[in-house]
């Protein structure tokens, strides 16, 4: 018998959703990698491809425009049937992220494209239909499941209305001056939306208010979507791109209007919660995220906060996500190193935070060298140093020291850590202090210990144990010459009971 859904544990409101608690699995996890991969790909020149190339004088448009044809006559709805992702292998590539230490795998539903990865019975642009005539979702879910890895999908939909409305425009100069774009011929409006009261010749490509539409119809057909996903593929996860649908971000929304504007928003929430519980026992084990980052709204689910982080601990769980390079695959793209990744990964799990990775694939599925041998450099780190990361608890301050990320808007730089710089993880009596720098001298000195917290032994992760003194509380370590690890190294500390 199909479960009750509607009339489950949770309800569609603040107040019911506002007792989510994380589920265990979530803040253990620490580490999840993410396929943000879809026929945007295709041009392998970058994200917001099927808008910017709509966008002329853009990079992306002048990509289109010579390499494909003007968008006139060769539009997004062409590109969509070059994806064929003819040398995808989830299981192989699941393998890649579990040794890496993802410890959950989250797939990409739909980009604001309007393009699904799963076979719907809603829309008919889907990956089981056009391009590589694949349920990629099912794909990546079995996969996921064979690893024993919880799954999440992400959706983009919510802004999908308005973000596509330049595909109702047309050039403003040159020989295709005032020629309609295809997004204009009502034989595709199916993919390219009714969508017109949102055009305005005069944006740029990253110029786009509102990010949700007001129109109602749209918000009937995202719940619509919603359901279905989450009917179908079960998530752990769904994560929305942007804030609960479809409401305001404003500090001056009350209560009132949010219960209004947020509508479909709560709708979606209670049912994942709703569908997990009846799947086990009653009780909810999904997580959903969104980042708007208002106590009142973001305490129904998980908080993420796109390419950048907190500063402090944070109470409760909560989530970077960030990419080695691009969100979709750009031959143009400058990617992270295995350092600066691993950096990430410990300052925020620090804080009580996860990392949500995004490794870009290629059209056809594939990952390229760099990417591959970043995980294989993952892998390598986290069988030395796993047990001061996973289903660890933040200590009662995040590390020490006189650096720190910049918590800026999408700034990532890598920091320039020195070897005065920590970050403490703990598990019990175990405090896992990450010392940044190798120390050229050899000596590890943590300040933070008080005299109360007497140390009974060191070990450095993948060497063994370490000689150590505590004068006055500062405990001063004596490290071998040999380096266990190219990368960031841990100290577990055992405290006396």
């Amino acid at each position: 018998m199909k479960a009750d859904l509607e009339n489950g544990p949770f309800k569609p409101t603040f107040d019911s959703l506002r007792t989510f608690a994380c589920p265990a699995w979530f803040r253990d996890a620490k580490l999840g990698i993410w396929s943000h991969w879809g026929p945007q790909s295709v041009p392998m020149f970058g994200d917001w491809y099927a808008r910017n190339m709509y966008i002329e004088n853009t990079d992306q448009y002048r990509h289109h425009a010579r390499v494909y044809g003007h968008p006139s006559g060769f539009g997004y709805k062409d590109i969509v049937q070059r994806w064929k992702a003819e040398k995808f292998d989830p299981d192989a590539l699941m393998e890649l992220y579990a040794e890496a230490g993802a410890k959950y795998f989250v797939a990409q539903a739909m980009h604001h494209d309007n393009f699904f990865n799963y076979d719907s019975k809603l829309h008919k642009w889907n990956a089981a239909q056009v391009g590589p005539k694949k349920d990629i979702v099912a794909l990546w879910r079995a996969a996921a499941l064979k690893k024993g890895l919880p799954f999440g999908l992400t959706e983009h939909m919510g802004a999908t209305f308005s973000w596509f409305a330049p595909n109702k425009g047309s050039d403003k100069t040159g020989q295709y001056a005032n020629v309609p774009y295809d997004g204009n011929d009502p034989a595709y409006e199916d993919l390219y939306l009714p969508n017109r009261e949102h055009y305005d010749p005069n944006k740029g490509m990253w110029d786009l208010e509102p990010w949700y539409t007001t129109n109602e119809s749209w918000h009937r057909h995202w719940l619509a979507v919603m359901k279905e996903l989450i009917d179908q593929y079960e998530p752990d996860l769904l994560y929305s791109d942007g804030a609960l649908p479809f409401g305001r971000i404003e500090e001056s929304a009350t209560e009132s209007d949010e219960a209004v504007a947020f509508e479909a928003g709560l709708e979606a929430i209670a049912y994942l919660y709703n569908k997990s519980a009846s799947l086990h026992g009653g009780v909810n084990q999904a997580v959903y995220n969104q980042k708007d980052r208002r106590q009142s709204v973001n305490s129904i689910g998980i908080l993420d906060i796109e390419r950048s982080q907190e500063s402090d601990i944070k109470p409760e769980p909560w989530q970077t996500d960030t990419c080695v390079g691009g969100w979709f695959y750009d031959v143009r793209a400058v990617y992270k190193t295995p350092a600066h990744v691993i950096e990430i990964l410990v300052d925020i799990v620090s804080k009580n935070g996860n990392l949500l990775l995004n490794i870009p694939q290629k059209p056809d599925g594939t990952l390229d060298d760099e990417c591959t041998h970043l995980l294989r450099e993952m892998a390598a780190w986290r069988s030395i140093n796993e047990e001061a990361v996973y289903g660890t608890r933040p200590f009662r301050v995040f590390g020490e020291g006189p650096s720190s990320v910049v918590i800026d808007h999408f700034k990532e730089d890598a920091v320039d850590w020195t070897p005065a710089d920590f970050r403490f993880t703990r598990r019990g009596n175990m405090l896992y202090a990450f010392q940044m720098r190798w120390p050229a001298d050899g000596i590890a000195m943590i300040r933070t210990l008080t005299e109360a917290e007497r140390v009974k032994s060191v070990k450095l992760l993948g060497a063994g144990e370490v000689p150590f003194e505590q004068p006055y509380g500062a405990l001063i370590v004596r490290l071998p010459d040999r380096r266990p690890t190219p990368y960031v190294h841990a100290l577990a500390v055992e405290l006396e009971e």
